[in-house]
């Protein structure tokens, strides 16, 4: 009779880098496919996974894009949880996708092997087979919408220290944030942070927004300088002749 060979990477759509033996016995009759055929080398590759249906393709054919899974954790890496899926496969939530509140780090301790965990499928590629979930977006972020990098916030003085200043913001004032030394004025005499008391309104700019932690860096600094900017060029420019005094005079007397 005609032999062929199957390779071990095409015996099983799931199990990957185990011996032949613990998926096949020996005398086992088998369906295979014909994968290819080289006459001069008297070889012919078949495939045993082919007969059978790629459960990738399975998984996505019943569960779309934005269905919500339950599974196990089958196991937690630096990068995320893998999480144990109908049909014998495994989806990733990647850390990043894991917490709206925590950074990613700390949300992985939350989780250990075989936790059940619900997580939303964010996409699926049968052809890498890879499969992308998320935890967090079972929930709505709870970051405010304003709360963006080159926004304007108006702020309450929490506590001064001598490296800045401590402040809060957002609707009810729910979210902490720091204005450094350096970005309390554009004028250097004026970056003392003396200047201010716990209780005091100020507006900045929020510089810095660091979503997985929840950080913010504010600028009141920037916020000058934007404003100036703004002024230059509805106003007039200095190279055009107009001093800043007349300029920032003419922008005072446009808001009356």
């Amino acid at each position: 009779g005609v032999e062929g060979l199957v390779h071990v990477s095409e015996m099983s759509w799931t199990k990957k880098n185990v011996h032949p033996g613990k998926i096949v016995s020996t005398s086992q009759e088998v369906e295979c496919e014909v994968l290819e055929v080289e006459e001069e080398k008297r070889r012919i590759s078949l495939g045993l996974k082919q007969t059978q249906s790629n459960p990738w393709d399975s998984f996505a054919d019943r569960f779309p894009v934005g269905t919500v899974i339950n599974g196990e954790v089958r196991s937690v890496t630096e990068f995320g949880l893998f999480i144990g899926l109908d049909g014998d496969i495994d989806g990733m939530a990647h850390l990043s996708d894991l917490s709206w509140d925590k950074s990613g780090e700390d949300a992985l301790k939350d989780y250990k092997k075989g936790d059940q965990v619900e997580a939303k499928i964010l996409e699926i590629d049968t052809d890498k087979e890879r499969i992308s979930l998320g935890i967090k977006q079972l929930s709505k972020d709870t970051a405010p919408a304003g709360a963006r990098r080159g926004a304007t916030v108006t702020c309450t003085v929490t506590a001064v220290n001598s490296g800045g200043v401590e402040v809060s913001f957002g609707d009810d004032n729910e979210i902490p944030a720091f204005i450094r030394k350096s970005d309390l004025s554009r004028e250097r005499s004026d970056q003392r942070p003396e200047r201010f008391a716990v209780g005091d309104k100020v507006d900045a700019m929020i510089t810095k927004v660091d979503k997985a932690k929840r950080q913010y860096s504010l600028s009141i600094k920037a916020l000058e300088i934007a404003e100036e900017k703004e002024a230059v060029q509805q106003y007039g420019s200095v190279d055009a002749g107009a001093s800043l005094g007349d300029i920032l005079g003419a922008a005072l007397k446009g808001d009356e």
